[in-house]
This record gives C-alpha cells, structure tokens and sequence, in this order.
C-alpha cells in the first residue's frame, strides 16, 4: 500500500521534469488528446522515438506535469479534449517556456518548426487556483479547463474569449546563487519569526517539503529545526543550511537533477550532498508520473471502498428491516385459522344476531385474506433473502479486493468500479429500458485467468456477473467448476475441456476457490467439485447464483492458493 502522504509539486520538481522534456519532446508533433479525470488531460506527442505521453493535471490538491505510459483509450470525446484537439491538429511542439520561480508552463505549437507560434497551452500550477488554458496567436483564450468567474475571483478572473492575463507575481524575491551568506542570514533574520516562514516568506518556490530537505535529511532533525526562531539558529546550523542552499541553487541553474526517496519528504529531484558530482539522471518525469498515479490510485480505492462499505451496510439495514417486517406479516397469517374457529362459533349459536352475522362475515374476511397472502409474503421473504445473499457476496468480494496486495492499485481501483456499477444495476430499482441500454454499453467481463502447472487455465470470478460468466456462460463439456461449501465466494471453473486435468491442477483450482471465499481465514476448507455441465441457474436469482447435482468435496488450503497469486 502506497504512503498516505502525497507531496506537491513544487518549482524543482517542475524544473526537473522540464529540463527532461525539452530533451525529449522538442520538436515533437501533437497527435491525441483525452480527459480521463474532470480536472487531467493527457496529451500524445509524436518524437522520432515514438509516441511520448504527458499529463497536465490542474486538480487542486495535486496539480502537476509528468510522462506517463500510453494510457488506456479513455475520455476522448470530453468537451475539452475535442476542443484541444481541433485546436492543434496537425501542430507541432516546439518551445517549452518557464520563468525563474514560477510554476506557469507555456507549451508553444506552430505549423511548423521555425515558424511563428499559433497555438499555446498554457499550465498553471498553483494549487487551488491552478488551471490549463489554450491559447490563439493573439494570446486570447479558445478553451480552458476551468471557468474564473467575476465571484471566484476578483484578481483575476478568465474565461473563453478572454485575453490571457499572467498570475499575479509571487512574494518574496527570487534566490541567487550569488548572494553571500552574511546577506543571505541577515534577510531571512530582518523579522524573529521561525525557519520555516522566514524562507517561505524571503524567498520564492519554497514549498512545506523543499523546506524541509533544504534543513536536514533527517525529518525530526529538519521538522526541530525548522520550528525554531532564527534567532535562535546557530552559526554552525547557519553554515550548514546555506551548503544545502547553495546546492539547490546549483541545481537549479546547472538542470542537474537527481531523483531520490529518502530524506525528510516523500522524494526529492535535487542531489543534497555537496560533496559528489550528481550527472543529470534520466526518466525523472516518468517516475514521478510513476508516484502520481499509485499515490491517487490508493486515494480512489480507499475513497471508493468506503463509500461501497457504506451504501452495502446501508442496503443490508433496509433488506434486514424489510425482511422482519414480511416474517411478521407471514406470522400473522397463522391468525386465520383460529379467526374462523371464532366466526364459526359465532354463527353455531341458537338464534345469532344480525351484529354477529355480519362481525362473523369479517373474520372470515379477514382470514380468507391472511390464506390468500401466505404465497405472497413467502415470495417477499424470499426476493428479500436473495437480496442479502447478493449484498454478503458484494462484502465479500470487496473485502478480497482491499486485501489484494498481490494485485496492482490500478487494476484493484478498475475491479472496484465494476464492483460499484454491478450493484447500482442489481441492487437500485431502473426502468427495463436503462437496464437494457446499460447491458448494451457493458464491456465482456475480465476475470481473473491463470495457469496450472499442467497448462490448463483457471478462471475466478471476482464479482457477481463474472461468476456467471465463468459458470454458465463461458463453460464448455468437460469444464469443472469449484467453490467453497456454504460460504460466500468466487465461482472458479478449470478449463479441463481443452486437456487432460491432473492432481496439482485440481489442487490449485480448489485452494483458489478457498482463498477467494469468506473462509479464507480457516486453516482448510471444504470446496465443492462439480462438472459445469452439471449446474443449473437459479430461476428469479441474481446473476452467479447457481444450484448443482452430483458434486463432490474436495479439502482446500486458502494459504496456498495466496503464495500462488503471489508468486
């Protein structure tokens, strides 16, 4: 799992990866555009080394700029990609603009290279105010990734149509190398304040974590000191402080960057050790890419899973409290027979009134309506019951989808969005109409697929609708299918159609059903082995759920069948 904390990008990070990108990608011709988040875009660029992805991203929480590989084919026909790429077709990259410490990023296209400029892609990393705009010759604003209206801003306020107006200018002067110690120390002194304002507050693109790796490589070291006055600093810790400094600075004008983990934040792009001669490392951009996107994948998937934890136990509470109150009703109508012992009494007196009569003809009423309810209510109970049965399965699969740490984030964090629209269609009422449009739109289910030592392929469904698949859809003669005895779990089905099965086969089918099941926790499990031909669906039932004949046990350990998946 991926740490929690997620690091900005601040002004080194965006010099480093731009001093790889006009390497790179100058000249290079623009070729797709999509949009697979409300606040990312990723631009294709064509270098005579191939097809080179980057990702603009204006999300407040995590602006940033960074290659990454060729993504999957996803939000193409958004608004704004199809605007972007109406507004470069056919341009080419040639000039990548940044000025000292500021984090706007100009991305220059023209018809040609040498040419004048025609289109600009403008980037600005600015945390919550950060945004993404395209440009025309004359600087005016053809399209932007987010609207600055009049009431969100009175600075600056931008949208279509606009002449382009820079960012206000950042406070604090821009550092120099040049600049001695003495001077340096007696600026950041000019107010008692602590370290880590007075940097932030001098100079410009200092950020919480340069801050920090500026101080010490330790973190509590750095964290210490930073939190003292700086007139409480030492001349020993001055001295210190400005090698690093100084360092930074070199790195900076010289682009020689070095990317690490270690020290006080998440990375660092800058070689902090004065005493070695640090050459500019390769695929910065592509790391940090690398980083992004597992640190927001695990974001997604623990922000998706508690949201699916939620609505389950939500949707658990009201099929429980619907299924008490139609047990009730269904107790109730074991009234009728005692009602019309009473309506009989009533009428077998010598001469009954026409108030009995007619109090008579009410029970037998009311007990002809209890009988006429009975198979009603039992059709409630059950509908109810499959309900429940479908919602422990979902918890079921959700909670072997958090603890599958042998399986990548971004594959997980895919699982779970088809885990979520699987339950808006089973478990939210829809019209027949959008049920149908939905199944239309449905891809083929992706189960997990594996190899047994014999060869043969192994299929497990991770949720309802590729358990069906698997079992009922896919399946050939001859197909063997296993699953955990009285357990919640995924189907697995050996494909023995396509040759012989033996022993080891058997085994690892069975220890996956296992593992995949909410006995995985026992030491061994008992798992039925049946032909697929020998199952049959369930009339009424959600999808998966299946009844068999002539099954037979076979003993499983759900620890083997995860060392398999792990290795």
């Amino acid at each position: 799992m991926a740490p929690a904390a997620l690091q900005a990008m601040d002004i080194s990070s965006l010099r480093a990866v731009l001093a790889e990108l006009r390497n790179e990608l100058l000249p290079s011709r623009f070729e797709k555009v999509q949009q697979p988040e409300p606040n990312t875009l990723q631009l294709g660029l064509r270098t005579l080394k191939g097809l080179a992805w980057i990702e603009f991203s204006w999300r407040a929480d995590c602006p940033r700029l960074v290659r990454i590989p060729p993504p999957s084919r996803f939000g193409a026909g958004s608004t704004l990609a199809q605007q972007i790429q109406h507004g470069l077709r056919q341009m080419a990259l040639i000039e990548l603009k940044q000025n000292g410490f500021e984090r706007v990023v100009e991305f220059g296209l023209a018809h040609r290279p040498g040419e004048p400029i025609r289109r600009t892609l403008v980037l600005e990393i600015m945390g919550r105010h950060s945004n993404l705009l395209l440009l025309d010759h004359q600087r005016q604003v053809i399209t932007l990734g987010r609207q600055v209206r009049s009431h969100h801003s009175r600075v600056r306020p931008i949208g279509t149509g606009d002449i382009y107006v820079a960012p206000p200018p950042m406070q604090g002067m821009e550092a120099n190398s040049k600049e001695s110690l003495n001077h340096w120390r007696e600026r950041l002194c000019l107010v008692p304040i602590k370290l880590r304002k007075a940097l932030q507050q001098c100079y410009q693109g200092i950020s919480p974590a340069l801050a920090m790796q500026l101080a010490d490589n330790d973190a509590q070291k750095a964290s210490s000191l930073l939190e003292l006055s700086v007139l409480e600093i030492t001349d020993k810790q001055w001295q210190l402080l400005y090698q690093r400094w100084s360092q930074w600075l070199m790195c900076l004008e010289k682009d020689r960057f070095k990317l690490a983990f270690d020290g006080p934040s998440p990375y660092r792009v800058w070689d902090c050790d004065i005493s070695t001669s640090s050459s500019q490392q390769s695929e910065i951009s592509l790391t940090l890419g690398s980083y992004y996107r597992k640190h927001l994948d695990c974001q997604a998937l623990n922000q998706l899973a508690q949201d699916l934890q939620k609505r389950l136990g939500q949707w658990r509470q009201r099929e429980q409290q619907a299924l008490g109150e139609q047990q009730y009703r269904l107790n109730e109508t074991s009234k009728s027979n005692s009602l019309q012992q009473q309506a009989d009494s009533m009428l077998c007196l010598p001469s009954p009134s026409k108030d009995l009569i007619n109090q008579a003809q009410k029970l037998y009423r009311k007990a002809q309506k209890f009988r006429r309810s009975v198979p009603m209510l039992k059709e409630r109970l059950e509908h109810h019951q499959q309900r429940l049965q479908l919602i422990q399965g979902s918890e079921m699969f959700l909670e072997d989808l958090l603890a599958a740490n042998w399986e990548e984030q971004g594959e997980r964090l895919i699982r779970l969005k088809e885990l979520q629209q699987e339950l808006d269609e089973l478990l939210i009422s829809q019209s027949s109409k959008r049920q149908k449009r939905n199944r239309r739109n449905q891809q083929p289910p992706k189960p997990l697929e594996l190899t047994t030592p014999g060869g043969l392929l192994i299929q497990v469904g991770r949720n309802h609708r590729q358990n069906d698949w698997i079992s009922l859809h896919q399946a050939r003669p001859g197909d063997i299918w296993f699953h955990a005895q009285e357990c919640p779990g995924s189907h697995v089905v050996l494909k023995a159609s396509t040759g012989l099965a033996e022993e080891a086969d058997l085994q690892l089918a069975a220890d996956l059903a296992a593992h995949f099941s909410r006995a995985k926790g026992n030491h061994r499990v008992p798992v039925i082995m049946v032909p697929t031909s020998k199952l049959q669906r369930i009339p009424g039932a959600g999808p998966g759920t299946v009844r068999y004949r002539e099954g037979s046990v076979y003993w499983a350990e759900p620890e083997r069948g995860r060392k398999q998946l792990s290795a």
